[in-house]
């Protein structure tokens, strides 16, 4: 909205925020009110239905195209088909996120890796969670409060405020608060570890001032909050992939924290840890690539 004139917002704000939050409330409260595994197939049919009406559909098919050049369309088609599905439901699994956390995840996920959040919890101090958009992402932070290590997550908020809160709303059992993503989410994130706290981070977010790391053999910018706070702290990094298997069932893997270079040349390190978080995610998407939210606009065009 950088380029609008002040009038232009200021009637975006009275005319188009208001039916954007009253339709966003409406289907909120209609997925609040199915069975969560009604909702999850709900939410999945809808997008498989009006995602590829939109652009991100191209740039998702572009995406791919690129990073896999040697894939037919058939298989892209099978993909994005997938990745609209798998946030589909994600949407409709949403308004049940606080259920799921109180619930334990009752039979819901099977978790793998629970002794590296264990000993990290047992040793104190800060912590870095990492993930991407991969699966329903929004899992990990509840996972990682179960074990009594409730993150505060930075994350790009909504630019209508209704439609923001209802993100706060859906999170609120589970997270300690939320960093709005830019300069300030560092600025936060740095008090927050300082105090022995933990931060949760989406390592595949665009951040047009953050630096260049190969992502798919091709320069992503890339936000260095985790891996420069990790450094600087010299704190636990820990990977958490929340997969799923089938319809609203997940499998959740906790990897042991990541190595922490230190060679004494601190940019070189950032830049060695930010090149091995990549990677690292480059090996889930291409084990499942339906799952991970190829329509950003990861890569310059």
């Amino acid at each position: 909205m950088a380029d609008r004139t002040p009038l232009q917002r200021r009637l975006i704000r009275w005319f188009l925020y208001p039916p954007q939050a009253f339709g966003a409330l409406l289907l909120y409260g209609l997925l609040r009110l199915m069975p969560l595994d009604m909702a999850s197939f709900f939410g999945g049919w809808l997008l498989r239905s009006l995602g590829p009406l939109t652009r991100s559909d191209t740039v998702a098919r572009r995406n791919l195209e690129r990073v896999f050049p040697e894939m037919g369309p058939a298989e892209i088609d099978r993909i994005v088909r997938g990745v609209w599905d798998n946030f589909g439901r994600i949407m409709g699994e949403w308004p049940h996120l606080n259920r799921l956390y109180r619930s334990g995840l009752s039979d819901r996920a099977e978790i793998i890796g629970e002794e590296h959040l264990i000993k990290v919890r047992d040793a104190g101090g800060p912590l870095i969670g990492i993930t991407g958009h991969f699966g329903n992402w929004e899992l990990t932070g509840a996972i990682v409060s179960m074990f009594g290590l409730p993150l505060t997550v930075i994350y790009r908020p909504a630019q209508n405020p209704w439609v923001n809160w209802l993100v706060e709303l859906s999170r609120r059992d589970f997270t300690c608060g939320l960093l709005p993503k830019g300069r300030d989410a560092a600025t936060g994130a740095l008090t927050l570890l300082r105090e022995g706290g933990h931060l949760g981070v989406l390592i595949d977010q665009k951040l047009n001032e953050g630096v260049a790391v190969p992502f798919f053999g091709r320069d992503a910018m890339t936000s260095p909050v985790a891996a420069r706070l990790a450094l600087r702290f010299r704190c636990p990094v820990i990977p958490i992939r929340a997969e799923r298997t089938r319809g609203a069932r997940f499998r959740i893997t906790i990897y042991p924290p990541l190595a922490l270079p230190d060679s004494g040349d601190r940019q070189a390190d950032q830049t060695a840890l930010l090149l091995e978080m990549n990677r690292m995610l480059e090996g889930w998407i291409r084990e499942r690539p339906e799952q991970w939210f190829w329509v950003h606009r990861r890569w310059p065009d």
